[in-house]
C-alpha cells in the first residue's frame, strides 16, 4: 500500500434495511472496549438510542463516548461532516458512515470518488450490509433498495440466523449469492461478528482487488479443488437439495482471459461502456495484463465513475491473466463479452 494510501483515513459504508441489526453493530462500535478511536455518522441519534450513561461531552452535532468513539449526525451534506471530522483534533483509526434503511449506498460512496477534499483524506474502505436472514426473502422481492444493498455490499452481516431453519438459511444464502457471489458473507446472531471482519477491510483498495474471486462456483463449474473441500457449503451441490439461484433482475459478470489486451483498445471501450451503462453497472472491478506492460493495471468503478492505476510488476511466474467483474441490474452480457474480446489481441 503506498504511503499516501496509508495516511488517509479509512470509510466504512454501513447500510442494511431497516430492523436487520445495524443498530446493534452501531451501538458494539461506540460502546465496547476495543481500543480504537471510531468517528460514527448516522442519519438520526434518535433511531440508535444511545445509552446517555456511555456519553461524555456532547455539542448539538457531535457526542463523545467513553470509548473515546464520536457520534454525529448527517444533518445536510456528508462531504461537510466530513470535513469537519477530519480537522478535528486527534486522528479516528476509521470513520463508518451508517445509511438509512431505505437508501442505495451508491451516491455515498460515490462522495469518496468526486470530492477532492474528501479523496486527499480519506478513503473507502468498505461497503458493509446488514441482512436480516428471517426477512431478506421477502425484502428482496418487495424492496428494490435491498438489492442494491446486496449487489453493492463487500461484506454481508446476515444476522439473526436463530430465528430461521437451516433450510430456510440455505435458500437465503443463495439469494443472496444470486445477486453477489463476491461478498465475504459472515452469519450471525445479535451482530456479532468481530469488528475486523467489518473494518479495515480494504475492499476498495485498490492493492486488493484481486480478492475478487467469488465466494462460489457456478453450478456448471466443477473445479472444487482450490475451494478446500468447502464445496458442500455451496449451492452448486444439487445433491441436498439446494437450489442455484439467477436472481433475473441483478447480475454479477466475470470476464477472464489469459491472453494480453491492448490498451488502447480496453480503455476506449471501458470509458464508453460505463458511460452508457453506468446506470445499470453498480460495481466494477479489474485486474489487467496490457500487452509488452510489466505492470499490472487494476481498476474499480462504482456507476460512471472509474479509478485505476498501474499498481505492481508482475511477479514471476505468476499467471498474466486479466479479470473483470461487473454487478448490476440488466447488464448487457453479451454485449459485454463481446467488447472485452475485442479488446484481446490476436
Amino acid at each position: 500500500m503506498s504511503e499516501a494510501t496509508s495516511q488517509k483515513i479509512p470509510v466504512t459504508v454501513l447500510t442494511g434495511y431497516l430492523g436487520a441489526g445495524k443498530t446493534t453493530l452501531l451501538n458494539r462500535i461506540l460502546s465496547e472496549n476495543h481500543g480504537k478511536k471510531y468517528a460514527v455518522i448516522v442519519n438520526e441519534f434518535g433511531e440508535i438510542g444511545i445509552d446517555n450513561d456511555l456519553i461524555i461531552g456532547a455539542d448539538e452535532e457531535v457526542f463523545e463516548m467513553n470509548n473515546g468513539c464520536i457520534c454525529c449526525t448527517v444533518r445536510g451534506d456528508l462531504v461537510r461532516i466530513m470535513d469537519g471530522l477530519m480537522k478535528r483534533k486527534g486522528k479516528f483509526d476509521a470513520i463508518i458512515v451508517e445509511t438509512t434503511g431505505l437508501a442505495d449506498p451508491a451516491p455515498v460512496a460515490q462522495t469518496f470518488f468526486v470530492d477532492e477534499d474528501v479523496q486527499k483524506n480519506a478513503r473507502l474502505d468498505a461497503v458493509v450490509t446488514v441482512a436480516d436472514a428471517k426477512w431478506l426473502s421477502d425484502r428482496l422481492k418487495d424492496a428494490p433498495e435491498a438489492k442494491n444493498q446486496i449487489a453493492f455490499a463487500d461484506v454481508i452481516v446476515l444476522n439473526k440466523t436463530d430465528l430461521v431453519t437451516k433450510g430456510e438459511l440455505a435458500e437465503v444464502e443463495a439469494r443472496i449469492r444470486g445477486i453477489n457471489p463476491y461478498a465475504k458473507l459472515h452469519r450471525t446472531e445479535r451482530c456479532s461478528v468481530a469488528l475486523s471482519d467489518v473494518l479495515d477491510r480494504g475492499a476498495f483498495d485498490l492493492d486488493r482487488i484481486l480478492d475478487i474471486e467469488p465466494d462460489f462456483l457456478e453450478a456448471d463449474d466443477h473445479d472444487h479443488d482450490h475451494h478446500h473441500g468447502h464445496a458442500h457449503d455451496h449451492h452448486h451441490d444439487h445433491g441436498h437439495g439446494l437450489k442455484h439461484y439467477h436472481d433475473e433482475e441483478m447480475q454479477s459478470l466475470s470476464l477472464k482471459t489469459d491472453k494480453p489486451l491492448d490498451p488502447n483498445v480496453f480503455m476506449p471501450w471501458l470509458q464508453n461502456l460505463v458511460q452508457v451503462e453506468g446506470g445499470k453497472i453498480l460495481r466494477s472491478k479489474g485486474i489487467l495484463a496490457f500487452q509488452d506492460d510489466d505492470d499490472r493495471y487494476v481498476f474499480q468503478g462504482v456507476h460512471m465513475m472509474l479509478e485505476g492505476n498501474h499498481q505492481r510488476t508482475w511477479k514471476e511466474g505468476e499467471p498474466r491473466e486479466s479479470r473483470l467483474v461487473f454487478i448490476g441490474r440488466e447488464l448487457p452480457e453479451e454485449a459485454i463479452r463481446k467488447g472485452f474480446e475485442s479488446c484481446i489481441v490476436s
